[in-house]
């Protein structure tokens, strides 16, 4: 006889969960040179308890008083290490002043276009350059040399011309800038 043979449902297989990161067996070892690891260890032998200070400072080849230097740096520097930190982004020196050299080139931009515009709007009206004050008043320059003058735009010329025309044309009449209006 045949036996038959009975299939039970599996259930579906589970999903594994992903490795998760191993735990860390002890101190993470920090960068340095060779004589410093081996200054930092005899030090924290020393404040362990493990070791003396003469023997430490023999182990390392410098005096008892240097050895108490070094000691002294040692804990300094691992207070410091230890405060609080800020929370959140810290701006370095070099990022701050990047970011101070953008802002005055977008400033630089910003005052020259003004500056265009403000050109463009005195053309418009036909306005000449603003005077500038005469701070010096023997007529002596403060070591600058004076500015060559622009020529005038078309549009200030033609309505000098049209100014001029006008005056010939009615030598009785004062020429006035009004458009024409008697």
């Amino acid at each position: 006889m045949a036996q038959a043979t009975t299939t039970t449902a599996s259930p579906a297989p589970a999903k594994e969960p992903p490795p998760k990161a191993q735990a860390k067996k002890g101190p993470e070892r920090p960068e340095g040179s060779e004589g410093a690891k081996k200054t930092a260890a005899a030090i924290l032998e020393v404040l362990a308890g493990a070791r003396t200070t003469t023997d430490a400072a023999e182990a390392l080849s410098v005096s008892l008083p240097r050895y108490y230097q070094l000691e002294a740096r040692a804990i300094a520097a691992m207070v410091e290490a230890l405060e609080p930190r800020r929370r959140g982004r810290q701006v370095s020196p070099d990022h701050e002043i990047e970011a101070l050299r953008k802002e005055k080139a977008r400033l630089e931009r910003e005052c020259a276009r003004s500056q265009a515009l403000a050109r463009t709007a005195q053309r418009a009206l036909g306005l000449g350059p603003p005077r500038k004050p005469v701070s010096d008043p023997k007529g002596k320059g403060g070591g600058k040399k004076k500015r060559v003058r622009r020529p005038l735009a078309r549009g200030v010329r033609a309505a000098q011309a049209l100014r001029s025309a006008a005056a010939e044309a009615a030598p009785g009449t004062p020429a006035s800038g009004n458009g024409g209006a008697a």
